[in-house]
């Protein structure tokens, strides 16, 4: 039995590893699920802002003299930020960043539109026209929300996976960073407001 005492020491420190091992991998890929669950709600979300948008563009075209450049404007803004897509395991800070300004485009669109709405009392005094208002102004809070859940979920991967021994783990397992949403450019001024 002392014979075998060495291995057996070897054999149990070996599968203690092992298990603290697997461990924290299981601890990775629930984080990293977190993540892309999160991920899916954003799009989700934006996704729901994409379908909004053909129904306030149909409704605003029954305004006879509304100005087509703006219609023409969200209209290409909504393709280009329908086409922006990221894949959920590879969560870059440029791909965000990408797919972020796409997401802006078409906010700055549809914000110029509901603007210019305001000079068509016909169009204000449509209920139709005020529900999908109402809607897309829900939206926008949901996605708002959602981003922040999503860098909520970034930031707990992030720091699991730098901290010792996710950093070690990790990083042989293939796990890198994921990306956080940021502030659009220019949302650190205050918009200058005059009457």
């Amino acid at each position: 039995m002392r014979k075998y005492l060495p291995l057996i020491i070897i054999l149990g420190l070996i599968a203690i590893v092992f298990f603290w091992g697997v461990g924290v991998n299981n601890s990775l890929v629930t984080s990293d699920q977190t993540v892309k669950k999160a991920w899916a709600d954003v799009e989700a979300d934006y996704q729901r802002r994409s379908d909004l948008i053909p129904n306030i563009v149909n409704t605003v075209k029954g305004e006879a003299n509304f100005e087509q450049s703006t219609l023409k404007a969200v209209i290409e803004a909504r393709a280009s930020a329908t086409q922006t897509k990221i894949d959920p395991s590879n969560i870059t800070p440029d791909k965000l960043a990408e797919f972020q300004r796409a997401q802006d485009g078409l906010s700055s669109a549809i914000g110029r539109l509901l603007v210019v709405t305001e000079n068509y009392p016909n169009l204000k005094a449509n209920q139709a026209f005020a529900d999908l208002r109402a809607e897309l102004e829900g939206t926008e809070n949901r996605i708002s929300v959602s981003r922040k859940r999503f860098n909520e979920a970034v930031q707990e991967f992030n720091s699991y996976l730098l901290r010792f021994p996710g950093s070690m783990i990790g990083r042989m397992l293939g796990f890198t960073e994921k990306g956080y949403f940021k502030a659009a450019e220019g949302s650190d001024k205050a918009p200058e407001v005059k009457f």
